[in-house]
């Protein structure tokens, strides 16, 4: 096991995630949907997006579908087989949900920058 560098006031840095859930607590959209929802955006695959997010088929479906039900409505459309073989598709309502949450991240990363920054002055006093 390798030893951890000692932190001091100059190389400190500030971690947060965002999430979305329901007034129970239970997750509906966290980072790894957000890139899941991404990736079939993208490849239009859940399959593909869910190689890539590093995660299970079957994670990922069953992801999907806890959000689909916490939320009230579908996040994907499912076409099977065929020639090309089957595909999946973000819903408008996907695509409305992750402009909104792209938006709801830039706006808490500038804050979040913008009181980290105010913390290092502090902590350089």
């Amino acid at each position: 096991m390798g030893k951890r560098g000692k932190s001091n006031r100059f190389n400190v840095l500030l971690n947060y995630k965002l999430w979305l859930s329901s007034i129970s607590g239970e997750g509906i959209i966290s980072e790894e949907v957000h890139i899941l929802l991404v990736g079939i955006h993208d490849k239009n695959s859940l399959k593909a997006a869910a190689e890539d997010a590093g995660i299970s088929y079957r994670k990922a479906w069953g992801d999907l579908k806890q959000a689909e039900s916490l939320l009230g409505y579908d996040l994907t459309e499912k076409t099977r087989g065929g020639k090309k073989g089957g595909q999946s598709v973000l819903t408008p309502a996907a695509l409305k949900l992750l402009e909104a949450y792209a938006a709801l991240q830039k706006k808490l990363d500038d804050a979040v920058e913008e009181a980290y920054l105010e913390l290092k002055k502090k902590m350089e006093n």
